[in-house]
């Protein structure tokens, strides 16, 4: 072929790894899911409308004007000291008991992801990671090549036995894991939570095996019912590397996120860092720190803990009066998501052209897993449009499964009707691969 006629000229010059980078389905969804005439519920964008933009103002002017020169200059790889304390103090609420120098400060937890694969993964090595999980994290451990093996769960987060099972499998074909990857509070996309009796047992498990666990948390402090369960770090700070962001709490503009780890870890981290971005924005740091300091943060996680209450209230009720009865979902008591399991014979990823077409956005269960299964599930986020919207969205998803389930039941290729599932979902589990 000539070079001139190619869409990419330059194929043949990129590394092996860039085989796995791919567009992410949710980022494919936003032209169509910013459209106004379209509900979307598939992103999960906080709701910052919420926030009190004229104390926000404040921090920010009185930044600039007092410490202007400190903030737009280079900082430390590691992070600002005083933020690092102050995340301390955060993470404090969830059990963990952590020392500013086990912190590193990241361009939002994301970029803590990309460092922790970065510094662990050589092409072909495994990692677990639940079933279904974050398309984010999925993205990142495809870039470096790495082999996900996923780990079923159900309504009460990760099974302790499958993780047990998948490990003995793993070692008998002469693999060992790298780490598993985890997100315990409420689960994007899943929306459960992993019980504490499952924490202290799924961290006995990892070191029973030897095997690091990568805990992100971005979610844990917008529970709506309890106070926040100790983190999976407070039952094995020495095999556990902690991931959190502001990008929940507070804002995710200023891309403010952090890793807490053991120390050798740590430096690592450090140093990939350093040759990645040098140094996390000083200016955003200052900035998340500012308002720490000066602002109710803890107030403000309250009023949003409220707000998404509410919505998931709405979508939750919205799902029990509209829904075919054939189709069953989770009950989230935190944090965005829900996750919907359709009929057998239904295909969310086929369905969604036809569903933007009645206007209404979600995510395809395919895009949380690494194999592409989970077509017959998909996520629905709550956390931005208004109650009303929300409602309005899910009778316009319930009228597009209606039309579809029809569709089916003329062909005679459609699923039974069985009776409505209100009592939760069984979450979409992904076979043991072939590891011989």
């Amino acid at each position: 072929m000539n070079v001139r006629s190619r869409l990419d000229a330059h194929v043949d010059r990129y590394a092996a790894r860039t085989r796995g980078m791919t567009a992410s389905e949710i980022r494919a969804l936003f032209a169509v899911a910013t459209r106004p005439e379209v509900i979307s519920l598939a992103g999960g964008m906080p709701y910052l409308s919420a926030l009190p933009m004229d104390a926000v103002s404040s921090v920010v002017e009185r930044l600039v004007m007092e410490r202007g020169a400190v903030a737009l200059q280079y900082g430390s790889a590691q992070g600002d000291q005083k933020l690092r304390e102050q995340i301390c103090e955060v993470m404090a609420l969830e059990g963990i008991q952590a020392d500013a120098d086990d912190v590193i400060v990241t361009v939002g937890s994301q970029q803590a992801l990309d460092l922790v694969t970065r510094i662990f993964i050589d092409p072909g090595d495994v990692i677990l990671a639940e079933a279904p999980s974050y398309v984010g994290a999925l993205s990142t451990f495809a870039s470096y090549q790495a082999q996900v093996v996923h780990v079923e769960m159900d309504d009460d987060g990760l099974v302790p036995d499958r993780l047990r099972d998948t490990i003995k499998s793993l070692k008998s074909a002469g693999r060992r894991p790298k780490f598993l990857y985890t997100i315990p509070n409420f689960h994007n996309p899943a929306g459960v939570s992993l019980s504490l009796e499952r924490r202290r047992e799924v961290a006995e498990i990892c070191r029973e095996h030897d095997l690091l666990i990568l805990e992100d948390n971005p979610y844990g402090l917008l529970g709506f019912d309890e106070e926040p369960m100790d983190a999976l770090y407070a039952h094995a700070p020495d095999r556990v590397i902690y991931l959190g962001t502001f990008s929940k709490t507070f804002a995710p503009g200023f891309r403010v996120g952090w890793a807490v780890a053991p120390h050798g870890v740590r430096e690592k981290m450090v140093l990939a860092a350093e040759a990645a971005v040098l140094c996390p924005p000083v200016f955003s740091q200052l900035a998340v720190s500012a308002y720490l300091e000066t602002e109710p943060w803890k107030d403000q996680i309250k009023k949003y803990q409220e707000l998404y209450r509410e919505r998931r209230d709405a979508m939750l009720s919205a799902l029990e009066d509209m829904m075919p009865p054939s189709v069953t979902w989770t009950k989230p008591t935190g944090g965005f998501y829900v996750w919907l399991t359709l009929p057998n014979g239904l295909d969310s990823k086929a369905m969604l052209p036809r569903a933007v077409t009645a206007r209404v956005a979600y995510v395809p269960g395919t895009a949380f897993f690494a194999d592409g299964s989970g077509s017959t599930a998909l996520r629905l986020s709550y956390c931005y449009p208004t109650p009303e919207r929300i409602r309005e969205g899910i009778r316009r998803l319930a009228g597009v499964l209606e039309d579809e389930l029809e569709l089916h039941s003329t062909f005679g290729t459609g699923p039974r009707r069985p009776q409505r599932g209100q009592a939760g979902s069984e979450l979409a589990s992904a076979p043991y691969p072939d590891l011989a």
